[in-house]
């Protein structure tokens, strides 16, 4: 499981440059090289190469930014992350204005050793695409897919999912491409499009209007081609329609119209083509089924009331049974007249599926139904020609049977397309918070507006800027260029307390604007949005199948073809029962004999047994819940993540950002020599300013104080700096050797601590507050108070846990005194300090080996490594990016009591995954035998053929109906009572 999710990590550092870096990235490192226009970088931005450095010596994400700062001030660098979990170093960089050598010296200036690992194109060797597919009707249609995938040679991985009807598949592009993928999938017998390709890929679809011949669609898709960026390029003649694949970080929708409008002589109208998707082949799935089940609801009736109501009423049983030939009379040609449309016609779809599936070897639903309705409608058959050729005959047709079984199946199908849709409401409400139109702003040099225009929101490309009014809804992710206000970002935090924005502040695409009027730089359009990437995080936790979901596919690779033994051997166990006379007679109905007594049975032990049950048990229930929880601000990463969830019963807490708020302050200041106190602040700003550390962070800030009127002061310089891992900071400033960090990094470096400054120590450790000390030329210059407030409900949440039968520790960098302290507050009874990041992951590797399911929640990159360990990750949502990928769930309020509401969704989760089991199992068990006649010899109870068929219909929908009830989900009652105070930090 580690290592899977280690593989993650190594993905999101491969796949996301914007957002890799463990630390905050530098916003004035230009894009190009120094002295070049963006004009001339333009012209080498598609030769850029790809390196991975291996970096030794690093020791906390210090380190990593010092590196990241360097080698980001070298020309020609365009992106540098650097993975202090990993030791390594990515860099984008442009070769013909620096080599790797220079990389590779930067980073031993810095004071870290480097090597090159590998260098290649910034052409990904991996890619992921998205793939719909239609006609899947049980878990064996899925895993034949999955397997037909999974053989392609440079498919490194495929899921398919049945309830979402979707496939996710991760592929080397230079071996295979995504239309041998969609072509794969159709010679496994399914109808296969494509949703999108690549994580960081956008796509649009334009109709253009004016096309007459296929050489002017040609010609538009050449001039699209060669734009920067374009990945892409797909063309549909017949529906004057192109579909594009594009960089959104490069180029966007609105330069695509410009081109096609302005190529050649003719006249082109483009524009975003109307929505298609999932949700309209969903729609257009609901309305076939409610179509052909009406068809077939037309035919039925009359050949129901045929066989089983009109025969009983005088003058119409006289015409029905007019003899045409022999004994063949009108009942039975009506009869025949009206199945045969229904079977054949209506019922076409089941052959056409038994033959996909048994041409690819396997079985599935659509095998059961079509050799259970010919059965009835063929020996149906036979009936009516041996009546019209024989003067003596007796014989009983089942028209009714066929018809009706198709009737009842479609019926089944319409309900459980109807309930398969409600459970991906989720993703529909999320993408739906997206504004539909934006109004552009078109700025002077001077950034005065000269023009305003509203477009579709889907054509906001990158550097745009937007106007958003009070009460509308932002467009993009963007920063604030001009104008305040106040802004509900509700949709992403789950606060409702609107957050003040001014000029620099970030805005997210989807929340809404209260007050004031905004002008907005789009910052990330596309699928790099943050609502993108959230609608996607969910869709691919819908895909993930959870291992519990192992057992069904097992049992569905033997269930159809079990069930076509069970059914062969119960109309051969009646038949040879009724030719030896085993029976008494009078068990018989009058209308039938014991070959076609036999046959009923057989038939209704072949349509009752239903793996689609089976199948749906646990995708729909894990989609409903993944919904549920991302509407509650809960972002669970798939089947896995909720399985190992609803085990938990210990989590371990980091302190800092996790148990409180995140935002340390310094409270007290004691100065031990005579200096004044700008001047102590300023060399110890000077060193701090280069920690990526909280609490140097919180004296920076302070430091401020003493620059007042100065938003962002120059700190002098500060030489040979150093991080200590788990200790503090040194560094040399104004020629003065400065130390700032705990007692172990003074008494390492053998500066005596004074008894004053134990006793201030020691008041600060017991009012929760963490004590830096600060020596300056090896002598105890001060101590620094900092507290970091507790989270409001902590206590509660813990007490709550408690209560759930859940085990609380607390794991920190921090000191024992405060660590003590704030256990204490929380009644937390296990306490873990002054823990570097690997003795975190020890630490829960520990609790796994004393038999406990170990849930870790944190927030920053020292965290990581004790997430990947747990048996369940779970990230603050305000931590830092690797946090959040290497977690399995992640809290995006940043709320405690989120734990306690993902456990218990999770808990809620699986027993309805049970209940889904114990029904679809229950069912089969009982229903096959019962369907096989064991009731009869006692009760005389048979199940006709076409109630079987219905009972069949009704086990998918009911499985489906049960999933779809946990969208009620309520959190605990408990976590109602919870006064949640805010916390503000001045």
């Amino acid at each position: 499981m580690a290592a899977g999710k280690f593989a993650a990590i190594g993905c999101f550092c491969n796949d996301r440059w914007g957002d890799m870096s463990p630390q905050p990235h530098y916003p004035s490192m230009p894009k190009y090289p120094k002295g070049t226009s963006p004009e001339a970088a333009t012209n080498v931005k598609g030769s850029e190469v790809k390196a991975l450095f291996s970096v030794v010596g690093m020791t906390c994400s210090a380190c990593a930014g010092s590196i990241e700062k360097a080698v980001k001030r070298l020309p020609g660098i365009r992106e540098a992350a650097v993975d202090v979990l990993n030791n390594t170093a990515h860099v984008l960089y442009y070769p013909s204005f620096v080599t790797e050598e220079k990389i590779c010296e930067t980073i031993e200036d810095v004071g870290f050793e480097a090597k090159l690992i590998k260098e290649e194109t910034s052409d990904k060797s991996r890619q992921v695409c998205r793939i719909s597919i239609s006609g899947m009707t049980c878990t064996s249609c899925s895993s034949t897919v999955e397997s037909a995938l999974q053989a392609i040679h440079g498919v490194q991985r495929a899921q398919v999912a049945l309830a979402t009807e979707e496939a996710q598949v991760h592929y080397d592009p230079k071996i295979v491409s995504y239309n041998q993928l969609l072509e794969t999938v159709k010679n496994t017998g399914f109808e296969a499009t494509l949703i999108s390709l690549g994580e960081d890929i956008s796509k649009i679809e334009l109709k253009v209007d004016g096309i007459k011949t296929e050489q002017s669609i040609r010609a538009i898709a050449k001039s699209l081609e060669a734009i920067p960026g374009v990945q892409n390029l797909e063309t549909f003649p017949e529906l004057n329609k192109i579909s594009i694949s594009y960089k959104a970080d490069i180029v966007g929708p609105r330069t695509f119209i410009e081109v096609i409008e302005s190529s050649g002589s003719a006249h082109f109208k483009a524009m975003i083509y109307p929505e298609g998707g999932r949700d309209t082949h969903r729609k257009e799935e609901i309305k076939q089924y409610y179509k052909f089940f009406l068809w077939s609801l037309f035919f039925t009736i009359p050949v129901f009331l045929t066989s089983m109501v009109l025969m009983y009423v005088p003058g119409v049983k006289k015409v029905l049974d007019l003899k045409i030939v022999n004994k063949l009379n009108v009942g039975q040609i009506l009869r025949w007249e009206l199945s045969t449309p229904v079977q054949f016609i209506i019922g076409r779809r089941f052959y056409i599926g038994s033959y996909k599936a048994l041409r690819h070897g396997s079985a599935n639903m659509d095998v059961l139904i079509a050799l259970g309705t010919n059965a009835a409608y063929f020996y149906s058959v036979y009936i009516v020609l041996r009546a019209a050729n024989s003067k003596d005959f007796k014989g009983t047709d089942f028209f009714e049977t066929s018809s009706m079984l198709i009737t009842f199946i479609l019926l089944g199908k319409y309900l459980e397309v109807l309930a398969k849709g409600k459970t991906s409401e989720a993703i529909a409400k999320l993408m739906d918070l997206a504004p539909e139109r934006a109004t552009l702003l078109t700025l002077d040099e001077e950034r005065n507006v000269v023009n305003e225009q509203e477009i579709d929101s889907r054509l906001i490309q990158k550097n745009d800027v937007i106007k958003i009014i009070p009460g509308a809804k932002v467009a993009c992710d963007g920063s604030v260029m001009w104008g305040q206000s106040h802004v509900n970002e509700s949709m992403i935090t789950g606060e409702a307390r609107p957050v003040a924005k001014k000029k620099g502040d970030a805005v997210i695409g989807g929340t809404v604007n209260e007050n004031g009027v905004l002008h907005v730089k789009a910052t990330r359009v596309g699928s790099e949005s943050a609502l993108s990437q959230i609608v996607r995080l969910v869709e691919s936790a819908q895909m993930a199948k959870a291992p519990v979901q192992k057992f069904a596919d097992r049992i569905s690779k033997y269930f159809v073809p079990m069930v076509i033994i069970l059914s062969f051997s119960t109309w051969l166990a009646w038949f040879l029962a009724g030719k030896f006379h085993s029976y008494p007679h009078s068990w018989i109905p009058s209308s039938i004999d014991s070959f076609e007594l036999a046959l009923q049975f057989g038939i209704s032990v072949m349509v009752i047994a239903c793996p689609c049950a089976l199948g749906l048990a646990t995708p729909t229930a894990v989609m409903v819940g993944t919904g549920v929880g991302a509407s509650q601000g809960i972002l669970i990463k798939g089947g896995q993540a909720l399985e190992s969830a609803h085990k938990v019963n210990c989590i371990v807490f980091d302190k800092t950002g996790t148990l409180t708020v995140g935002k340390p302050v310094v409270v007290n200041t004691k100065l031990l020599n005579n200096m004044l106190p700008h001047e102590f602040y300023e060399l110890v700003a000077a060193t701090e300013v280069n920690s990526e550390h909280p609490l140097a962070k919180a004296i920076v800030e302070y430091a401020k104080k003493f620059r007042e009127g100065e938003e962002n002061p120059s700190w002098p310089e500060a030489r040979n700096f150093a991080s200590i891992t788990g200790q503090g900071v040194k560094a040399v400033v104004r020629e003065k050797e400065i130390l700032v960090g705990n007692k172990s990094l003074m008494l390492d470096s053998n500066i005596s601590i004074a008894v004053e400054a134990e006793e201030t120590l020691a008041e600060a450790e017991a009012l929760a507050q963490t004590g830096i000390l600060i020596a300056i030329d090896r002598e105890m210059a001060g101590i620094v108070a900092i507290s970091d407030p507790l989270k409001p409900g902590a206590r509660e949440v813990v007490s709550i846990l408690k209560s759930m039968g859940v085990r609380s520790i607390m794991v920190t960098g921090d000191n024992w005194g405060t660590a003590n302290s704030i256990a204490k507050e929380t009644e937390i009874e296990t306490v873990i300090a002054e823990a570097r990041p690997e003795q975190k992951a020890q630490k829960v590797k520990d609790l796994q080996a004393s038999g406990y399911i170990v849930a870790m929640v944190g927030d920053g990159i020292n965290d990581s490594p004790a997430l990947v360990a747990a048996d369940v990750g779970m990230a603050i949502g305000a931590g830092t990016d690797i946090a959040i990928e290497a977690a399995d769930i992640v809290l995006m309020k940043s709320n405690l009591e989120d734990v306690i509401t993902a456990i218990d969704l999770s808990r809620k989760t699986f027993s309805r995954i049970r209940l889904n089991y114990i029904w679809a199992l229950g069912y089969n068990v009982l229903g096959i035998p019962i369907a096989a006649g064991t009731l009869f010899p006692s009760t005389r109870f048979r199940l006709p053929p076409w109630i079987a068929g219905a009972a069949m219909a009704a086990s998918s929908v009911s499985v489906v109906c049960c999933s779809l009830l946990l969208k009620n989900y309520k959190r605990p009652k408990k976590l109602d009572v919870l006064e949640i105070q805010e916390v503000r930090i001045e």
